[in-house]
């Protein structure tokens, strides 16, 4: 039951939660162990959030069972690329010089998906300042595509597009500027799409 829930879409995954079929505690739990399993292999993530993302996990079931209307991304796993503020989680940039950096805010994609009820489960890797097209830094090593060891990750936001096609987490936010999270996407068969600007 768990590998399938972290198979499904968000879309999917969404309609569950809705009707109460799955609960986000459960899916967020599902995710966070695929998460344990995966990344000694396939190097995604700097940070995991697990205590934080079972506590969102925790309010986001309360809520649900209260009875109020719930925001539409209501529990339903992200996780944020290492150039991306995210409030209180280490943001690197996969620079040595950033090893130690604490954002005090969210960034604003951050902010709005958490406003919307997604629960952020880590920080996925990147290279230095996400600046060449292959996921790998100083700090935390080579990220694997997620279907090849032997094969790129691509990048700059190799990690977030392995997340999502290995079944880590459903959603990602990445950045796009001159194909960082389209190149990715290519490499390990998912969607990725270029924010636009403003």
């Amino acid at each position: 039951m768990s590998e399938a829930l972290c198979l499904a879409s968000a879309a999917a995954l969404q309609q569950r939660i809705r009707r109460k079929e799955i609960s986000p505690v459960e899916l967020t739990a599902a995710v966070l162990a695929r998460a344990e399993r995966l990344q000694p292999v396939l190097n995604c993530f700097i940070t995991l959030c697990a205590d934080e993302a079972m506590a969102a996990a925790r309010a986001a079931e309360a809520e649900m069972m209260s009875g109020r209307p719930l925001p539409p991304l209501h529990g339903i796993p992200f996780t944020a690329k290492d150039i991306v503020n995210t409030r209180g989680v280490r943001t690197t940039f996969g620079a040595v010089p950033m090893r130690d950096n604490v954002p005090a805010e969210d960034a604003v994609a951050v902010a709005r998906l958490r406003m919307q009820g997604a629960i952020l489960v880590g920080k996925t890797t990147t290279p230095e300042f996400g600046s060449k097209c292959l996921t790998d830094s100083p700090l935390f090593g080579r990220t694997r595509n997620a279907w090849h060891a032997d094969r790129t990750s691509g990048g700059s936001s190799g990690g977030a597009a392995v997340a999502v096609a290995s079944g880590i987490a459903p959603l990602a936010v990445a950045t796009d500027g001159g194909g960082s999270t389209r190149i990715p996407a290519a490499c390990n068969g998912v969607v990725g799409i270029k924010q636009s600007q403003g």
